[in-house]
């Protein structure tokens, strides 16, 4: 088996845990709507997903939003009740270390905003061991889109079949093994430690 050079991984749902829920109805909170409203506004829209591509700035969203409600908005309220939607998965962390300490490059594919990013950097180290975030704001495009796998596919720096990619999304792993890349769907760190091990790795 081709040893392994890299390891892509996705952010939410791997190495923290979010929820959607969560975030419609904090923001929900901020606007005095429900969480089913913010659900429409934000997601149902696609607004969301056109931030986390960067067609729509920070300033934009809020803007959509305001004229949605006819009202002005506390931009830093709503970004907050966006992001404070993440739990750390504790046991992620010392396997990140023990990759790195094995020489292996560290690659994040996340759909993502800069609110989210922000948000994880300043609670937790979990971003602090790789060696380059492509994030879906940055590159225009997320996932299964290919822009953001051809992206990867630059960052890795090795070729695909040298590199181990996992993603909580069934698709989006199913895309990577398009791009020729070695993909299994995360569920947990010893599910993970469980594919990597027939590569030769023990963490």
């Amino acid at each position: 088996m081709t040893m392994l050079r890299t390891i892509l991984f996705d952010l939410g749902n791997v190495l923290v845990y979010f929820s959607h829920d969560r975030m419609c109805h904090q923001i929900g909170e901020v606007l005095g709507r429900s969480g089913a409203d913010v659900r429409r506004m934000l997601i149902d829209s696609g607004w969301m997903w056109d931030f986390e591509r960067g067609r729509l700035s920070e300033r934009d969203l809020i803007h959509l939003l305001e004229r949605e409600l006819s009202a002005a908005i506390d931009p830093q309220a709503v970004a907050t009740a966006s992001s404070d939607i993440f739990t750390l998965n504790e046991p992620m962390l010392p396997v990140l270390q023990l990759l790195k300490e094995q020489g292996l490059r560290l690659v994040l594919l996340s759909n993502t905003s800069p609110w989210h990013v922000d948000w994880v950097r300043r609670n937790w180290p979990v971003l602090d061991p790789f060696d380059e975030l492509v994030l879906s704001y940055q590159v225009g495009a997320i996932k299964p889109e290919a822009p953001a796998y051809e992206a990867a596919l630059q960052a890795i720096r090795c070729r695909p079949d040298e590199c181990f990619y996992t993603d909580d999304v069934p698709k989006y792993v199913a895309r990577g093994r398009e791009f020729g890349l070695h993909a299994e769907v995360f569920t947990d760190a010893d599910s993970l430690r469980g594919y990597l091990r027939p590569h030769g790795i023990t963490v």
